[in-house]
């Protein structure tokens, strides 16, 4: 696997804290690693916390943490489950994005595990007679699937931090397939909802897998997975190899590459898939470091946000109708930004450093816009170096769909896990091999290769990932103390959700799970989607007030977060769990 080393320091300075300093007056990143010795650190005593979106997932990382285990070893133990039992969310045959944070050495690492483009893509492959398809029709086709990348990235995880034996962390999730589960709400419910558009013909085995004698999996029901044990055997056996190589590299293969529209994928794709280890991207708010995913991410937004909010006028602000209209301008400049810039960055010139230096945020606050207009992006290169960035690409305003889930892990040493992992749409492609299935990820990049004569930076290219709104984020005190973990599910949706929760805590002075249940707000082009049915009952409130100063609202109703947080308090570990769906919190002391 493509490596890289493990002494980053934790607050690796992309941006400067004061506004009027650049990149070029930045001082260069200080190691936290020097002649041998790390930098000492005052025992933790906060005890172990998980937060994940279903009960049987935080049993298994609970079981694993109280045998000793690193967050990341309890991180692969509770995915494994979520793949079994939440297969419409995510799993093996999906991506994953994991930020790592090793107390000790003070350093933070990403693994991108981001599935990639078979060799034999192409930028108009779901183009048709000059117009881009629908997602409907591409969505279970076998050009939606792209190669996996989730095992890899257990795998490469595993060997740079892992305290426990590879197949003892997998045995949770074989146990679970082979005694089965019971089928909760969330999956019977997404099942009755699929139904309908389900191609039984074509998807045979999912048809007997989640529709026993023709109707949906009901809630309580007992369902096995002989299938998947298996597969997980044999990759707690042989590590990922067995996965990517052999007769299960070669069914994954074979399924992607059946009618209707049947994929480019070959077996040399799906053995040469490599994860990258990839700095994170840190940059201030306040006293704090927010530290995300860095591209194919979204989550210098997280840091775009944050900076942009305040110099709007969010400190100051009193009201908290205020406060969340400065949320929504901050997250509305953002995402203009974020649709033209971001992609693969080893494919694209993505101006990451510029978008979130301060001159940039400084200048991007000022240019204002009507409360009921899209904003145009900005260009950072101007502010930076003269040069011009805009021109490079046009924007790309691909939808993902919300086939994802998000699970925030501390262990008994104070070592912490974000770790967000899709199959793109619900159920992915709704391709069955070996006991899961194939994702629909390829649908993530832009259908249209070109917009107004320019190509888009999330073009489709051989062997390139697909950008992702996939935020895994920490949050870091001044002294480099973890003060936060969070993330979300929820399509294109999840930068405004993670960034609900950051500034709901810090800002907004919310406990974590009333900063997870805050109504979702969502500021994405010339509307601001506000919901109105969330647990804290002051969406309406919010969204009256929103229209009545300008803003184009839409209601909307039961939205689809799944956040999933632990904020470091004084005292001890604080979580939360989404409401919106059946995870759950335990404190291992």
């Amino acid at each position: 696997m493509n490596r890289a080393p493990l002494h980053w320091t934790l607050l690796f300075l992309l941006t400067a804290c004061s506004s009027g300093a650049g990149i070029d007056e930045q001082a260069a990143p200080t190691p936290v690693a020097s002649g041998g010795k790390t930098t000492p650190v005052a025992p933790w005593t906060r005890g172990a916390m998980v937060s994940a979106a279903n009960a049987h997932a935080v049993d298994a990382a609970a079981a694993v943490l109280a045998r000793g285990g690193h967050a990341v070893d309890a991180a692969i133990a509770a995915h494994t489950v979520l793949g079994l039992v939440e297969p419409e969310s995510s799993g093996l045959g999906g991506s994953a994005f994991m930020l790592v944070y090793e107390r000790k050495s003070n350093s933070l690492v990403f693994y991108d595990g981001r599935e990639k483009a078979p060799a034999g893509a192409s930028a108009d492959m779901f183009m048709r007679d000059g117009q881009p398809m629908g997602f409907r029709d591409a969505w279970q086709t076998g050009l939606s699937v792209a190669v996996p990348g989730t095992v890899a990235l257990y795998e490469e995880a595993h060997r740079a931090h892992g305290r426990l034996p590879w197949a003892e962390i997998l045995e949770p999730a074989i146990r679970l397939a082979n005694e089965g589960f019971e089928v909760s709400a969330k999956l019977s419910n997404w099942l009755t909802r699929l139904a309908p558009m389900i191609d039984a013909a074509n998807a045979p085995a999912v048809a007997a897998y989640f529709y026993p004698g023709g109707e949906a999996l009901p809630v309580g029901f007992r369902r096995d997975n002989p299938e998947y044990a298996a597969t997980l055997a044999r990759i707690a056996a042989e590590g990922a190899a067995a996965f990517y190589s052999g007769e299960i590299g070669a069914a994954i293969v074979e399924r992607a590459g059946r009618a209707p529209l049947g994929g480019q994928m070959t077996l040399a794709d799906v053995e040469a898939y490599e994860v990258v280890v990839r700095d994170a991207v840190c940059g201030p708010f306040r006293e704090l470091r927010v530290c995300s995913a860095p591209p194919p991410s979204s989550g210098v937004a997280q840091i775009m946000i944050a900076g942009l909010y305040d110099r709007l006028g969010g400190a100051a602000a009193t009201e908290l109708a205020d406060k969340v209209r400065l949320f929504v301008d901050a997250q509305r400049l953002a995402y203009a930004d974020r649709d033209q810039y971001l992609a693969d960055a080893d494919y694209v010139d993505v101006p990451l450093a510029a978008l979130i230096d301060a001159r940039y945020l400084d200048l991007r606050a000022t240019q204002r816009f009507a409360p009921d207009a899209a904003p145009e992006p900005g260009d950072p290169a101007a502010v930076i170096d003269g040069s011009a960035y805009f021109d490079r690409h046009a924007r790309d305003t691909t939808r993902e769909m919300a086939g994802t889930s998000h699970f925030s892990i501390v262990d008994a040493e104070g070592n912490a896990v974000s770790m967000t992992a899709s199959v793109g749409a619900p159920f992915g492609s709704l391709r069955w091999v070996r006991g899961f299935l194939l994702n629909n990820e390829m649908s993530d990049f832009a259908f249209a290769p070109v917009e107004n004569g320019r190509t888009v930076a999330n073009v489709i290219e051989p062997g390139k990932r697909p950008r992702s709104s996939m935020s895994p984020t920490m949050v870091f005190a001044a002294d480099g103390e973890l003060r936060m973990v969070t993330g979300s599910p929820g399509g294109n949706s999840i930068v405004a959700y993670v960034a609900k929760s950051i500034l709901g805590v810090f800002d907004w002075g919310l406990p974590a799970q009333d900063a997870a249940d805050f109504p979702n707000i969502i500021a994405r082009g010339d509307v601001v989607r506000v919901e109105t049915d969330a647990a804290s009952g002051t969406g309406k409130e919010l969204a009256t007030g929103l229209a009545e100063r300008g803003y184009n609202v839409q209601e909307s109703q039961g939205e689809n977060s799944g956040l999933h947080l632990i904020v470091v308090r004084p005292d001890g570990l604080e979580g939360a769990a989404d409401s919106r769906r059946e995870g759950t919190v335990r404190a291992i002391p």
